[in-house]
């Protein structure tokens, strides 16, 4: 009895030192964000929520495009001929802005449109949003993580809302026995279910990386959480998810740190793939078990912050762009971007590297062999090339898989545009046709945040469609690029700022 009497005063001990160590860094970050003037993040999220409230009217406004932007969803209207655009975020080298903006793409009129609806949620980024006709037309969107213009703060989201279309209302959803606070995880819509997996909470003095599953029933408006039989995957985040047309869903890859030591991080790209599939005669919805299986045809180099959408009867998936970041060192990364795009068939998961024939490309060309093949043949890999390397932060264009029958295609077909390389834009599919927005690239400590827009029949698979074209040479940036090296104090800021952005791009491949 001693002993227990004993570890129980060591047990209080250690929460008392625990409660005085988070009292010191509570004291440090509000003089921090004194000096910034900038509030407690949490006020400024409750305060943007309070203004939400008071909108009592929707506006809509015709605009020229959404502003350049990453880590936002984009999907198309269960309905109409639109897709739907919302929140994300962009970072200039000084500040960074996360947004709440509903946009409406109208595809025949080729036009943008901002709408304002009352009580709407807060900004936010790395977020999940999916579509269903029911009701009207309804937009379920949950978590995400909203960050405050310096960077110093980080609020992470674990709110469901829903966008009621016809009626052009947001509606908040007050459900208990929900996920925790998360961004970076995946949702997907499966027989009027919202399935939750996976995600991260980062707090920059703690993180964690979840593996669970949620199910969040949009007729009932109850949460569960998922006891999935077999082996899980690892907990993770950015994965690949989508719904398969049987009702099962597919998993693959995603990304995930651990420490190995004070303030070192490891970062780990998964390249395994799991089916969460519903147990045979279960009603009730809420049996399911994991099983682990391996994606055949095409192998490519690992990635991350690599988005993937499919088709609307669920028989096929695309994927655009990623990024590796290669570790040389305890503080140093080499960030491979990626432009190759594929595609993987969903019924018999097999992937393939998906190639433009180019407009001008003769009838009797190889493109039957070249794209429609699915068994692909042995491939070999470019070199990736180095397009900059600032000594801290290298930026290479990674290797894209070419097949060997693409020995068939002559120099002209070969450089077919295709848009450039980057991560985590925006992938929608309408009618037989993918669209593709925004995204993220990084030049040394340059983050290039794009706004560019394309289209592509994926039926003909000839050419990318220029819908708004790459503007990133506009684009301004206040980081280490336009500071000066002069002076010791100005060396050790830019050096601060050079850490900073390591840290940033190691989260971008969270999302």
């Amino acid at each position: 009895m001693g002993k227990k009497g004993k570890d129980k005063k060591k047990g209080k001990g250690a929460e008392k030192t625990a409660a005085k160590t988070d009292k010191k860094q509570s004291n440090k970050l509000k003089k921090e964000l004194q000096k910034l003037g900038e509030e407690d993040i949490e006020t400024i999220v409750s305060q943007i929520e309070k203004e939400e409230k008071k909108r009592q009217q929707v506006s809509e406004s015709v605009i020229g495009a959404p502003t350049r932007r990453l880590n936002f969803t984009l999907i198309p209207h269960p309905d109409k001929e639109q897709l739907i655009l919302y929140g994300g975020e962009f970072y200039n080298g000084q500040k960074t802005f996360v947004y709440n903006d509903l946009f409406f793409y109208n595809i025949p009129n080729n036009t943008w449109t901002v709408v304002k609806a009352p009580a709407g949620p807060p900004p936010r980024c790395s977020h999940q949003m999916v579509a269903t006709s029911a009701n009207k037309g309804q937009l379920w969107l949950f978590g995400g993580e909203f960050v405050s213009p310096s960077q110093a703060q980080f609020y992470h989201y674990r709110d469901l809302w829903v966008y009621h279309l016809g009626a052009k209302q947001w509606e908040k959803i007050i459900a208990p026995n929900g996920p925790s606070a998360r961004s970076g995880h995946r949702m997907v819509y499966v027989k009027k279910n919202l399935i939750v997996f996976g995600g991260f909470h980062d707090n920059l003095r703690d993180y964690k990386y979840f593996n669970d599953v949620y199910c969040f029933n949009t007729e009932s408006y109850k949460w569960t959480k998922l006891e999935p039989g077999g082996t899980p995957p690892a907990p993770r985040s950015a994965c690949c998810m989508v719904p398969l047309n049987d009702g099962r869903v597919l998993i693959y890859g995603g990304y995930s740190k651990e420490k190995i030591k004070k303030d070192v991080d490891k970062g780990h790209v998964f390249t395994d793939s799991f089916l969460l599939t519903p147990e045979k005669n279960d009603t009730t919805g809420t049996k399911w078990k994991w099983v682990q299986v391996k994606l055949g045809g095409s192998h490519f180099s690992p990635r991350c912050s690599m988005p993937m959408t499919s088709t609307p009867n669920n028989t096929m998936a695309y994927c655009y762009g990623g990024v590796f970041d290669v570790e040389e060192d305890d503080e140093n990364l080499a960030g491979v971007f990626y432009n190759d795009f594929f595609s993987l068939d969903l019924e018999k998961l097999v992937w393939r590297n998906v190639t433009i024939s180019g407009k001008n490309k003769n009838k009797e060309s190889k493109k039957e062999e070249i794209v429609g093949d699915v068994e692909m043949e042995e491939e070999k890999t470019v070199e990736p090339t180095t397009i900059s390397d600032d000594g801290v932060f290298k930026v290479t264009v990674g290797p894209s898989l070419v097949g060997s029958t693409d020995k068939t295609i002559n120099s002209c077909e070969i450089m077919v545009f295709q848009p450039s390389p980057r991560l985590n834009c925006g992938l929608a599919i309408k009618h037989g046709v993918l669209f593709l927005y925004g995204g993220m690239f990084e030049d040394g400590d340059k983050q290039v945040t794009f706004s560019d827009f394309y289209s592509i029949d994926l039926k003909k698979l000839d050419e990318w469609k220029v819908l708004i074209r790459d503007d990133t040479a506009n684009q301004e940036w206040f980081g280490s690029d336009d500071e000066s090296n002069d002076g010791q104090e100005e060396e050790e800021e830019s050096e601060d700022g050079e850490e900073d952005e390591s840290d940033d791009s190691e989260m971008e491949t969270d999302q």
